[in-house]
This record gives structure tokens, C-alpha cells and sequence, in this order.
């Protein structure tokens, strides 16, 4: 029996989880609202509050686990993708408080930590996970991926976006619309109410399984600005139907990707995973897909789709059970990984 704690910093949230072996004890986040009002995260502002909200969100993980931190087996921490800033300030602790209590250290990428989540047990419920060899439609603000997953830790990315990301195309058609930040769960709750039939973007014609969303982000845009020459309110009269329609487009070119990939590669196993996989309207359509083609497959709980430490603690765990661990020498990363 291990206990592990996971810390996660990578952009905005201040995230820090217990897990005994694969189940969750808690996952505790700490939200910055500084950045809404600018529209977006300010990587300056966002280090500064890690480092108020570190201590308190870990103080609190271990209290509802019901442990003390002499507990603890290892310390998993996010060291990259993400804002260095803010990747530091959880690499910086993680390394001293393992110094401290003389345990190991153990570094996770983030991006292989989204996908490792389909793994989190709950204490009251016996989840059925996705069986290897299965595919992992990762998307997020800052990638958007097809992920063949082999073994625990033996992944190969097989299509990822060649610009724009999905839930960087979401955020900036919201911004463009003049709808709050973060944007994508803005339009998603707009979509349910609109008629994803009423406006069409064209799809990127991208060969293999790779994404382009950077063609789809212009011409949202001027689509908006020459209709807003007639008719100034165009937005405002149409903002549900816009939001649908967009939705349906990115899910649509999403899941294009997904199921040329499962019939090349003759895998039914399936799961998404990443901050774009709380959107209703993917999930809508993965479950549909799925039943058509005889795919079994797996979405996250809501908890573990945005950035949480749960999902770093149960990749520390698998780490932690093959001794895949790190020294004090170990640097965060901005960008690679998997």
C-alpha cells in the first residue's frame, strides 16, 4: 500500500491529490480568477498565485485524505508541458518537501497524466478501464492529439495538430463573440440551446491523422465581421446558433480524425481525455460513434478532464510501484513530452 501524493501547476490551477495505490483520497484545486478579465492566462500573475495557494491546497488534500504527510510514499509532480513559471513553483516544492521527508520523487508528464486518469478509482465504485492496446483523442487549450497507448508507459503520438489546438479554437471563437473566459464551457452551455445546421466552416483538408484549426479560427472571423457590417446586433441575435454550429464543426473534424485512426490501426478500445473531453457535444458524439462502430469507449469524470492532481498522483503511482523516480537535479519543461 502506497501513498501518493500528486501536485499539479502547470498553468493557472494550483491542484494537489492523494491517492492509496489507484484510489482517490482527494483532489483539491485552487482556481485563479485574476486572469478573466484579461481574457486569458498572464503567465506572470499565474506564478505568483501558485505560490500563495500551494501550501494551503496541499495542507488540505492531506486533511480530507485523512493522513499526515509522514504518511506519504513519494511526491509526484507535474514537471512540463506548461507555463515555466508556474511549473517551477511546483517542481520547487515537490524537490523540498521529498528532501524533507527523505521519500522519493517522481516527475510526470502532463499530457501522459490526461490520459493515465481513465485509471483513478474511486473509493465507492469499481470503474472498468480502457484494455491496451487502446487510442486517446487528447484535446486541450494547448493540444490537440491521437495518442496510440501500448502500456502504461508506452505511447506514441500518432496525429496532433500542425497549429492551433481545439480548445485554443474555442476559446478564441468566444473571445471573438465577446463571451467570458475561459470560453469553451461558454459556448458548450450556448450550443445546447442553438441549430448546429444553422451556419457551416469549412474543414481543413490535412492529410493522415494530423488537425488544423488555424483555417477554421479565420474564417469564424470573418464570417462574424462581414455579417456584422449588415447587421451590428449579429452576434448577439445569434449566439446560440454560432456557438452550435462551431461545436459541431470542431467535433465533427475531431472524430473525422479518431475514426480514420481506429479503422487504420483495427482498434476498438477508445477514450478521450483533456479539457475539451467535458464538452457535451464530443461526448455526445463519441457515445454515438462508438454504438455505430462497436468502439468501447471511455470518458473521463468531469473532475479529471481539466488540470488536476489526481491524474499526476496516478501516473506517480505507476511510477512509484516500478521505481521510475527523479533526484534534485530535475528542471520543468515548457514544451514536448509524449
Amino acid at each position: 500500500m502506497a501513498f501518493i501524493l500528486g501536485i499539479e501547476s502547470s498553468c493557472d490551477d494550483t491542484s494537489a491529490a492523494i491517492l492509496q495505490n489507484n484510489v482517490l483520497l482527494s483532489n483539491i484545486t485552487a482556481n485563479q480568477s485574476v486572469h478573466q478579465k484579461y481574457g486569458g492566462v498572464v503567465p506572470e500573475l499565474a506564478s505568483r498565485a501558485h505560490q500563495q495557494n500551494i501550501i494551503p491546497v496541499i495542507h488540505q488534500a492531506l486533511a480530507v485524505a485523512g493522513i499526515s504527510k509522514s504518511q506519504l510514499d513519494a511526491v509526484a509532480f507535474t514537471r512540463g508541458p506548461g507555463l515555466l513559471g508556474s511549473l517551477l513553483v511546483g517542481t520547487s516544492f515537490a524537490k523540498a518537501f521529498t528532501l524533507g521527508l527523505n521519500i522519493p520523487l517522481i516527475e510526470v508528464d502532463h499530457m501522459m497524466a490526461h490520459i493515465l486518469a481513465h485509471f483513478i478509482q474511486m473509493p465507492d465504485e469499481q470503474k472498468k478501464n480502457p484494455s491496451f492496446p487502446f487510442l486517446c483523442l487528447t484535446v486541450s487549450g494547448g493540444h490537440t492529439q491521437i495518442v496510440m497507448i501500448n502500456d502504461y508507459f508506452n505511447m506514441k503520438i500518432i496525429g496532433q495538430t500542425i497549429d492551433d489546438a481545439a480548445g485554443e479554437t474555442f476559446d478564441k471563437a468566444a473571445k471573438i463573440m465577446s463571451l467570458p473566459y475561459p470560453g469553451g464551457p461558454v459556448i458548450d452551455k450556448l450550443a445546447q440551446e442553438g441549430d448546429a445546421s444553422m451556419f457551416s466552416f469549412p474543414e481543413p483538408q490535412i492529410s493522415g491523422f494530423n488537425y488544423s484549426f488555424s483555417g477554421l479560427k479565420t474564417s469564424f472571423l470573418y464570417f462574424l465581421r462581414d455579417q456584422l457590417k449588415s447587421d451590428p446586433d449579429f452576434i448577439q441575435k445569434n449566439k446560440h446558433h454560432l456557438a452550435a454550429s462551431l461545436q459541431a464543426t470542431i467535433v465533427k473534424i475531431l472524430l473525422k480524425k479518431l475514426r480514420l485512426a481506429a479503422d487504420h490501426f483495427k482498434i476498438n478500445e477508445i477514450a478521450i481525455a483533456g479539457g475539451v473531453s467535458a464538452n457535451s457535444g464530443l461526448r455526445k458524439a463519441l457515445a454515438q460513434t462508438g454504438k455505430e462502430l462497436g468502439w468501447n469507449t471511455y470518458v473521463p469524470l468531469f473532475q479529471f478532464t481539466t488540470d488536476n492532481a489526481a491524474m499526476i498522483a496516478m501516473t506517480g503511482y505507476f511510477k512509484f510501484i516500478t521505481n521510475q523516480f527523479t533526484d534534485q537535479k530535475v528542471t520543468p519543461y515548457a514544451r514536448g513530452g509524449i
